[in-house]
């Protein structure tokens, strides 16, 4: 990475988050108030998501122009491109989210497991609100369908994550299917991500005790050398001939 480079994304951090909030805003605002949303409103928030697309692609851009490989960069950052370039249809503008999960890694932790537990809590709850809000927009209106309002999307989400399926709301349409099936496949990571870093962290904790338990174990059994030899010293007799113990006249 560039110091060019390196500025460019200090300074954008907060810019980008604050976008990508107002985007996530300007995308739920006709959704949760649907279905008697002003027509103001609707063109404010179409205006707003358009207007953070436009902050999100110019970042890629520059980030492209300051990187020394450019083709690296494009290869590295795939999905970023295809974030920006993609959402045609309306739900899947979602995906410009991920971007947030991106600036939050140039905050997150040094350490590999706070890393891990920035994306888990952030990814999660994201995951949530993304795919509640796409499948409630995708499935208003069709016919059969039982997701229609935003609780019932977010029960949805919750009980598909975490793979619990009670099956009393379900996608009817191809688009919330499409969903669906995004939001169990993450759900499935990010239940084996906790379960892996759990595991890392109970492992590194028994790897600590046990250290410390040998190094106790080493230290009480130096003690004891110690001692043997100081035993050793205080017992061991004069030698014979010796003027030592003998009685004064």
């Amino acid at each position: 990475m560039t110091p060019k480079t390196e500025r460019w994304e200090q300074a954008a951090e907060v810019p980008l988050m604050l976008a990508a909030f107002v985007f996530l805003a300007a995308f739920a605002v006709p959704i949760i108030w649907w279905p008697g949303t002003p027509a103001q409103v609707v063109l404010v928030c179409e205006a707003l998501v358009w207007i953070t697309w436009v902050i999100f692609a110019v970042d890629y851009l520059v980030r492209l122009i300051l990187s020394q490989n450019r083709l690296s960069f494009a290869k590295r950052n795939w999905f970023d491109l295809i974030v920006i370039a993609l959402p045609v249809l309306r739900p899947l503008r979602l995906l410009r989210l991920v971007t947030l999960l991106s600036v939050v890694n140039r905050r997150a932790s040094s350490n590999l497991r706070g890393r891990v537990g920035t994306y888990v809590g952030g990814g999660a709850i994201l995951l949530a609100i993304v795919g509640a809000l796409a499948v409630v927009d995708a499935e208003r209106g069709a016919d059969g369908a039982n997701i229609t309002t935003i609780s019932d999307a977010f029960w949805w989400a919750a009980t598909t994550m975490t793979t619990v399926g009670y099956g009393d709301r379900y996608p009817v349409t191809p688009l919330g299917r499409g969903v669906a099936v995004g939001l169990m496949v993450s759900g499935i990571a990010i239940l084996g991500t906790v379960t892996a870093t759990l595991a890392s962290w109970i492992v590194e904790r028994v790897s600590e005790a046990k250290a410390e338990s040998d190094s106790v174990s080493r230290d009480i059994q130096l003690l004891r050398q110690e001692l043997a030899e100081l035993r050793a010293v205080l017992r061991k007799e004069p030698e014979p001939g010796s003027n030592e113990g003998a009685k004064p006249h």
